[in-house]
């Protein structure tokens, strides 16, 4: 199954991976029916999951039901229980948004929620998340999740996302990040699919993170948490959600704006 998997991810094109994959996936979750794992975005439940990978398959990482993986499963915790997302009504941006969220948030939000992408059919506005087409301090809160590896400037993307936010907005911006590595590396003369592969893990990134990830963040203005919240959750759940053990959540925050004062107010 690993090995069929990987196939697919790596010959159907990005943009419509995850229309095929559903349909795929559905009729295959019937050889994995039982009770060992749950999904606790679409709260389906499975004896595991379905292999995932591009390069090297992780064994019980995707639901075969809404092709949830490890940190989508933890990012919806996170939104559950460390924010207000799902009680305060946010105008949202979501760049490339995953099919597991995208219904949900849908119902949630209406019209609050717009979904961007430059291909993907899922996404109602077309974009480069280089240059977005939105106004300054239009959102309340922003996704942008394993985005910035593949696109040609990650900074300008980030200052783009900054601009977008509100005052005081937040958001939760994610990328496969190597903690060895105490700087990002990328180099724009490594240009094909399989040298990409060899230096950054996969043929259409175009760096690999590092430690620095925070500073970069940092950058374009926002204020950073580095939230270890899944070292929080006891080893049942974590087993349960299979939940990645080592995944940090990357949240951001826009500083609100302070008035300065003039003299005459005094």
């Amino acid at each position: 199954m690993k090995h069929l998997i990987r196939w697919f991810l790596n010959h159907i094109p990005r943009k419509y991976l995850q229309l095929f994959a559903q349909f795929a996936t559905r009729l295959i979750s019937v050889f994995y029916i039982g009770n060992k794992v749950e999904c606790n975005v679409c709260r389906r439940h499975y004896r595991k999951f379905l292999p995932y990978g591009y390069v090297k398959s992780r064994a019980n990482a995707l639901c075969p039901n809404c092709l949830s993986l490890e940190r989508h499963r933890l990012m919806q915790l996170y939104l559950q229980y460390k924010t207000k997302f799902y009680t305060s009504n946010p105008r949202t941006l979501h760049v490339a948004p995953e099919f597991c969220f995208l219904r949900r948030f849908e119902r949630l939000l209406g019209e609050n929620y717009v979904t961007a992408d430059l291909e993907s059919p899922l996404a109602k506005v077309k974009m480069d998340v280089q240059a977005m087409p939105f106004k300054d301090n239009t959102f309340d809160v922003i996704f942008c999740n394993h985005i910035l590896e593949h696109v040609d400037d990650d900074l300008k993307a980030l200052h783009e996302l900054y601009r977008v936010l509100k005052p005081g907005g937040w958001g939760i911006i994610q990328s496969p990040i190597n903690y060895d590595r105490t700087t990002t590396y990328e180099d724009a003369n490594i240009v094909t699919p399989e040298e990409r592969t060899k230096h950054f893990g996969q043929h259409d990134h175009l760096r690999e993170f590092g430690a620095d990830y925070a500073l970069r963040l940092a950058k374009a203005g926002f204020d950073v948490i580095e939230d270890h919240y899944v070292e929080t959750l006891s080893p049942e759940k974590i087993k349960r959600n299979a939940l990645p053990e080592h995944e940090i959540i990357y949240f951001v925050k826009k500083k609100m704006t302070v008035k300065s004062i003039d003299s005459q107010d005094l």
